[in-house]
């Protein structure tokens, strides 16, 4: 474990967009965690993951001897998975999981961030240790950073700008003692992030308390993708709307302003018990030569990928069922972590 500040080393997170050696995944267990929903979620997973090892390398954890065999039995026909046994409370590795740096030179580096369950909503022991097995299955150093910080939380561009919200990084249930420009001197630190965005907040029902990766989203290094509601009478509205004028005010480095996109959420409201759910597209998961997009059998769906497949003309894009994924919190996105590929820059 290396104890030089990543960007004191040249290292940089490069943005999702950029090429991957691999995705990590966890397998999905518990039926009771699941709220009885588990079968679905697994067979969302079984289609994400035979999709995206289409596409590239993936490294699927298996929390227990059912886990295990369950995966191996529902992906038996799909190449280019490498499963692997790691304890496990959850399997949102998104925010679990080591963020990957990379250097000019091509080498890797795992930042391990402190995970807390959300600001302790769910149980989070196991999870914790995630990020040292990740580093030692590469064969990486890694550097632990002393805050609480969850993936899903950023979403950085390749040139080092970060979309981020208050509502999630300044909330006291993470690091009380840190304010604004502390929390962004650790990302510009260990992240090699340039400068910060802060949008307000998220959506509601989200446990994650305001993830920006279910509300905007880089495309491209001059390109974001913003959540809009388009029902007035929904909570939903206005926060969306705030997200969006404040977006449009933006500059890139060069004084351009930003190319928006408009992604609408899905008009359907799911309620889970008596909490409602955090239905989005933004949730996508961008990988080499695709983009996956969740569908909830909403009549948004389709234009939501027609969107989507506009934007990114390079990439096949496609639509996945995520209504199991979601009974859980979240979806693609949240349930993926890229680990980027070591290539030389020129």
């Amino acid at each position: 474990m290396t104890t030089k500040l990543p960007a004191e080393q040249g290292f940089y997170f490069p943005a999702e967009y950029a090429p991957h050696a691999a995705t990590w995944m966890g397998w999905p267990f518990d039926d009771e965690y699941w709220e009885g929903f588990l079968e679905e979620a697994r067979a969302d997973f079984t289609r994400l993951i035979s999709t995206i090892a289409r596409f590239e390398k993936v490294y699927l954890a298996c929390g227990n001897d059912e886990a295990e065999k369950s995966a191996k039995q529902a992906l038996k026909d799909v190449a280019n998975i490498r499963f692997y046994r790691a304890p496990l409370d959850d399997i949102w590795f998104r925010d679990i999981g080591a963020l990957f740096v990379k250097n000019g030179r091509g080498e890797l580096l795992a930042t391990d961030w402190r995970f807390n369950g959300w600001g302790n909503k769910f149980r989070w022991e196991k999870d914790t240790h995630i990020p040292k097995i990740m580093a030692e299955k590469l064969g990486l150093e890694r550097v632990e950073v002393p805050i609480v910080m969850e993936g899903g939380s950023l979403d950085i561009n390749g040139q080092g700008v970060c979309l981020t919200t208050r509502q999630c990084l300044l909330n006291q249930n993470r690091n009380p003692n840190l304010n604004q420009t502390e929390i962004e001197t650790y990302l510009k630190n260990c992240l090699g992030v340039k400068h910060v965005i802060w949008l307000a907040k998220g959506l509601e029902g989200d446990k994650t308390d305001g993830h920006v990766d279910t509300l905007t989203r880089w495309a491209a290094d001059d390109t974001i993708i913003t959540s809009i509601c388009e029902d007035k009478s929904d909570s939903n509205y206005a926060p969306m709307q705030e997200n969006l004028t404040l977006l449009k005010t933006l500059r890139q480095p060069n004084g351009q302003p930003y190319k928006i996109i408009e992604l609408p959420l899905p008009k359907k409201r799911l309620d889970l018990g008596d909490e409602r759910l955090p239905l989005t597209y933004a949730n996508f998961y961008i990988g080499n030569g695709f983009v996956v997009m969740p569908t909830y059998k909403d009549e948004n769906d389709g234009r939501a990928l027609g969107i989507l497949q506009q934007v990114f003309q390079d990439r096949e894009v496609m639509g996945l069922p995520s209504l199991g994924i979601i009974s859980g919190g979240g979806s693609f996105h949240c349930v993926t972590q890229q680990e980027p590929k070591a290539e030389v820059l020129a």
